[in-house]
């Protein structure tokens, strides 16, 4: 029987502070917003407006099959967690968020975001780290902005 390697790398495993720096940018993923998504969402949430549940609704201003715009930003924010911040994220702060257009059933979203504020607090191996985040659908159309302030962990064993 070999040793096991722990130092190997962890797939999946989000950025510590140290590995970012102010003006770096990703993109993530693109994911399509489907009506189970929508259904799914208002059930768990009782977001029962009846732009959302009616899909024969005509009085509202947006026509067709629009998603609530925090639904919109719940699947970025996944998409963010399962890859820049999985094990590593300590505590969301605050988010100041801008919806730009309507999201419908059907759309293709994802997002580019800017680490735009790093700080080390004065307790521990931790960082504050703001990101700004761009939402956009599948014609490039930018749908949701927002900035949100992240607590995250140092490296393990680094001060």
């Amino acid at each position: 029987m070999t040793a096991r390697d722990t130092n190997l790398p962890r797939l999946g495993q989000g950025f510590y502070w140290q590995d970012l720096v102010v003006g770096q940018r990703f993109r993530t993923f693109r994911r399509t917003i489907t009506e189970t998504d929508l259904v799914n969402f208002i059930g768990v949430t009782g977001m029962l407006e009846a732009i959302f549940i009616d899909a024969q609704y005509e009085e509202g201003v947006i026509p067709g099959r629009p998603v609530p715009a925090v639904l919109t930003y719940s699947l970025i924010e996944g998409l963010l967690l399962q890859s820049m911040i999985q094990g590593t994220g300590l505590a969301s702060l605050e988010v100041h968020k801008k919806v730009l257009k309507p999201v419908m059933v059907g759309d293709t979203v994802f997002a580019e975001v800017e680490i735009t504020g790093l700080r080390l607090t004065s307790k521990g191996n931790r960082a504050i780290v703001t990101s700004q985040v761009d939402i956009y659908n599948q014609r490039d159309e930018h749908v949701i902005t927002y900035t949100v302030t992240r607590m995250l962990a140092g490296r393990p064993g680094a001060q």
